[in-house]
This record gives C-alpha cells, sequence and structure tokens, in this order.
C-alpha cells in the first residue's frame, strides 16, 4: 500500500449546516457539491468530503459517532493569518476551543472545532516548508525563530 492520503470524509450531521459553514462561512469553493456529498479540494491531490453520518455509518456498515478523536490542521503563513482563520471560523459558527498563541512547537496555533465537533487547528510553523512537488520537510523551531 502507497504511504499517500487523497481523501478524508468528515461524517456530518447536517449537510446542508456542514455546506454553510464550510463553503459560505470559511469561503471554501466545492470541487463538487451534490445532494448526498460536498467534496472540497484542499491541496495536491486531496480532497475533503463532508457526507452524512448516517450514510457514513450505512456506507461502511458500522455506526459511526458525530467528533473525532483527532484533529485536522492547516499551516498558515503567519500568525496574523492564524488570527484571521480563526476570527473567521468563529463567525461562521465554529467553536473557538483554544485562542490564538505562542504554541510549544515555537510557531503560534488557535483550535477550533466545526459545527460536528470536527477539531481543526490553524498554525504558523516557520519551520515547516512544502517543496513543488509536495514534499512537507519539517524542522525544529527555536524561540527566537518562532518571533513576529
Amino acid at each position: 500500500m502507497n504511504q499517500q492520503l487523497n481523501l478524508v470524509t468528515l461524517g456530518v450531521e447536517n449537510l446542508k449546516v456542514s455546506r454553510q459553514f464550510y463553503s459560505h462561512g470559511l469561503g471554501w469553493t466545492p470541487l463538487l457539491d451534490l445532494d448526498e456529498i460536498v467534496f472540497y479540494q484542499i491541496g495536491k491531490g486531496l480532497v475533503l468530503a463532508l457526507f452524512p453520518l448516517a450514510d457514513l455509518g450505512a456506507d461502511t456498515g458500522h455506526p459511526a459517532t458525530a467528533g473525532t478523536p483527532f484533529t485536522l490542521a492547516q499551516n498558515l503563513d503567519s500568525p496574523a493569518e492564524v488570527d484571521e482563520a480563526v476570527q473567521r471560523a468563529r463567525a461562521a459558527g465554529a467553536t473557538v476551543l483554544k485562542e490564538p498563541q505562542r504554541a510549544a512547537f515555537g510557531g503560534y496555533h488557535g483550535y477550533f472545532a466545526d459545527p460536528d465537533g470536527h477539531r481543526w487547528e490553524v498554525c504558523h510553523n516557520p519551520g515547516w516548508s512544502v517543496a513543488d512537488d509536495g514534499t512537507v520537510t519539517l524542522t525544529a523551531v527555536e524561540a527566537a525563530d518562532a518571533q513576529d
């Protein structure tokens, strides 16, 4: 099996509410928007889908529950962009779990939950870079490197 991820599907309680949150609240553009599922291109070869929770359970053959034991994350170019992203999410109806602040890893971050409790971290990690081919490089960040 190749070491890759192409699709993340979030089970949602109310597709209309989640579509509103991501498309209008966060300003994301759907790749494909159908009555029963919405897809968003979120990276090179990476798509996020919103799918009704009950349908996800039926599709897998096992009940699905709301919320997540993991966090989705987005690395931004500056602490100011983190502040802006958290404010936009709040305005769209997100629950802010952690206000933007300096992070233990040396960068800057905050957390919010979408209407279904899916947790998002928005951060600025100056040790994170992505090459043109999509390869990620991660290096440790010294406290002095993390200053605005």
